[in-house]
């Protein structure tokens, strides 16, 4: 057997690093209290590559946090008593610091340069990491990618480098903003574009995990494609679409069907009239050069569902929305010693988490559970999401569809239309109610009532 040799970076020779943009830092903290602030919010203790300057580093955010003052008499009393002077090289060290008469102008230049040699430092790591985890047969290659992939986006996304701004700054531009938003009234969300919907809720707002719950054929994949043809034609925006239970034909001939308002039926059947051609030439058109996005793998992971945005995000810059259609139906790449309820908590992490790294609202689609249906009130909530703890958890909004045979009327012309119930059952920075969709049973097309 070959033995596995670890590689790791030789500290012989220096790591990336700027000495002087560190201690012109940690000078700065020294001589004015209000730097502190700034540099906590963009700095770590170990962006700093010395030992020694980790340690003052630390200090002065342990006197901050206790609200003393912060001088070199207090800093070295502290040290001295936590018997850490002799660490960071003795109180010449802070003298020095002292004397350094650092230029506050420039401190925003230090932290980006101490940042800089850090995000290479971590860079260098990985490098390393990546070589060994290679090596690992035992573990399968898509977890491996998989980590390396999030650790990589993690690192590019945390540490961007980003201008500091004051607190008047930031007030005058949202007093503007304010201002701007009373004069053309906008949506502060990407609208679904079913009115009593986004007056409640103020759009699907970027970074929010959107639940789409209800009983099979409720419609949840009619209601999704609604939304989706809605983002397509208000913000022309790019729409991905995994779908683990519809084939892409099947999708396409939905979304035709919802357009041109022919049935499905006459559709697959061939059996079109003139008219409908003329429909479906002006749709198709439009389809073509629609940013729509369909994966159909059936064994669909959190990985392909990174791997994917990240392509289509490359090449349009902005996706407007991600639909997973449905949730219990994928599977997680660790789940051989995992309950099923674990394994679903996972996935809905992950997919909260990918609306956040990418800034985007994702909608999965969920099932209801069975023990709905032996209660006399059929009314859906909360804790009727299958597995519902971590969905219920990870949730920023959660719809639900529900078919209120009470709520149904017959002035409709034709007894395909039905009145569903829109169950806001959750909605993390709003109001939670019932509101009243319309929905197409031939065609598979919800709209507003």
């Amino acid at each position: 057997m070959n033995k596995i040799v670890k590689f790791e970076p030789n500290t012989k020779n220096y790591l990336p690093h700027n000495f002087l943009a560190e201690k012109m830092i940690l000078s700065c903290m020294l001589v004015n209290s209000h730097v502190i602030e700034i540099v906590i919010k963009n700095l770590t203790t170990e962006a700093f590559y010395f030992k020694n300057h980790q340690e003052i580093f630390k200090t002065i955010l342990i006197l901050h946090k206790n609200k003393k003052i912060i001088d070199i008499i207090t800093l070295t009393t502290f040290l001295q008593e936590t018997g850490k002077i002799n660490q960071i090289g003795g109180i010449k060290v802070l003298i020095e610091l002292i004397n350094q008469v650092p230029n506050l102008v420039y401190l925003d230049d230090y932290v980006k340069l101490v940042k800089d040699k850090f995000i290479r430092r971590l860079l260098i790591k990985l490098g390393y990491k990546i070589i060994n985890s290679s090596y690992i047969t035992n573990i399968p290659l898509e977890t491996i990618l998989n980590d390396l992939d999030y650790e990589i986006f993690t690192l590019t996304n945390n540490f961007q480098f980003k201008n500091l701004v004051s607190s008047t700054d930031l007030i005058y531009k949202v007093f503007l903003e304010l201002q701007e938003n009373s004069i053309n009234p906008i949506l502060p969300g990407l609208a679904s574009g079913f009115y009593s919907l986004d007056s409640f809720t103020q759009g699907f707002q970027n970074s929010d995990l959107i639940i789409i719950a209800g009983r099979p054929s409720i419609g949840k994949t009619a209601f999704a494609l609604s939304i989706i043809l809605n983002v397509l034609n208000s913000s022309k925006l790019p729409v991905l679409i995994f779908s683990l239970e519809m084939s892409k034909k099947q999708i396409i001939y939905r979304l035709l069907s919802m357009e041109t308002n022919i049935s499905q039926l006459r559709l697959r059947s061939g059996k079109l009239y003139k008219t409908d051609w003329i429909k479906l030439n002006k749709i198709l058109k439009i389809f073509s050069k629609i940013p729509l996005f369909i994966d159909d793998t059936s064994n669909l992971s959190i990985y392909d569902i990174r791997s994917k945005i990240k392509l289509i995000n490359s090449r349009y810059q902005k996706i407007g929305l991600v639909v997973v259609d449905y949730l219990q139906l994928m599977q997680s790449v660790e789940s051989k010693n995992e309950n099923r309820v674990q394994e679903l908590a996972k996935i809905t992490r992950s997919l909260k988490n990918i609306a956040n790294d990418f800034n985007l609202p994702v909608i999965a689609l969920s099932q209801l559970s069975r023990s709905i249906e032996t209660r006399s009130d059929k009314k859906p909530i909360l804790s009727d999401l299958r597995e519902s703890g971590s969905i219920e958890q990870d949730a920023d909004l959660v719809l639900m569809l529900y078919k209120n045979e009470k709520s149904l009327i017959d002035d409709f012309s034709s007894n395909s239309i039905k009145i569903i119930d829109l169950i806001v059952a959750k909605q993390r920075n709003g109001p939670t109610g019932n509101l009243k969709i319309k929905f197409d049973q031939i065609r598979t097309k919800y709209s507003d009532l």
